[in-house]
């Protein structure tokens, strides 16, 4: 990577306007750090839910829920593989079970470092036995041979998520197996931070707008399906503040 001219940072600037100066080396790691991000990650992480925030606050029940939880701290990943992995791992198990699944899984790498190549290899000509020490059934097995072959062929063109839009990266990723439309919503908020997905079967989801609402019973997809329309465009952020709100 080419080294930043010290000149860039070191120029002097009318006093008047001037802000106040950082060391070169500190310039240089954040012009570094801007560079090597993709355009899609190329936003302020402080202050980047702030138009949402204004917007959700118009809603009186949210506007508590955000003032008791603070700001919102979504970040962007590009870790899809592993994030997907992990979502088939943690089908009908606990939290804790699926998290012992992935740490043993990784543990067969190089690094703990799980890659679609390194997972084919090691699901296709591994022993038997140390295959099934990691803890998969034979369903999730197979759902993470085909999710880690398709991602090793270029048959998920995940390299180009950022330039498609929700229900195309869906349609996408539902053609692997294990692979529904509640994992790949979840992928859109916490990978990509796509503002606007409403994960309306999400049981979490729907306790929590019972709670924050008053409701009698919990609410089905289909009720509150039009319920977060006065949080448009930024429903993913309001489900993040749902499912915030039931920890206290």
């Amino acid at each position: 990577m080419k080294k930043t001219a010290l000149s860039k940072f070191t120029k002097k600037a009318d006093k008047k306007s001037a802000p106040a100066k950082l060391p070169v080396k500190e310039l240089l790691a954040k012009e570094r750090t801007k560079k090597e991000r993709p355009m899609w990650f190329d936003i302020e992480p402080v202050g980047k839910w702030t138009p949402a925030l204004t917007h959700l606050r118009r809603d009186k029940v949210m506007k508590k829920i955000i003032d008791r939880i603070g700001p919102c701290t979504l970040r962007p990943r590009r870790d899809y593989f592993v994030k997907l992995v992990q979502s088939i791992l943690s089908q009908q198990v606990s939290v804790a079970a699926a998290a012992s699944m992935y740490r043993k899984l990784a543990g067969q790498f190089v690094g703990k470092k799980v890659t679609p190549a390194d997972v084919v290899k090691f699901l296709k000509e591994s022993d038997e036995e140390l295959i099934r020490s990691c803890g998969l059934s034979r369903q999730k097995r197979a759902y993470v041979l085909d999710l880690a072959e398709r991602f090793h062929s270029g048959s998920i063109p995940s390299h180009k998520f950022s330039k498609m839009t929700d229900e195309q990266i869906i349609e996408n990723l539902t053609q692997i197996k294990g692979i529904g439309r509640w994992t790949t919503e979840m992928l859109l908020i916490f990978a990509l931070n796509r503002p606007d997905v409403w994960p309306v079967d999400d049981l979490g989801v729907q306790e929590a707008v019972k709670r924050a609402y008053n409701m009698p019973e919990r609410p089905k997809a289909k009720e509150i399906l039009n319920f977060g329309d006065k949080w448009k465009p930024y429903r993913s952020i309001a489900t993040w503040y749902l499912w915030r709100s039931k920890d206290g």
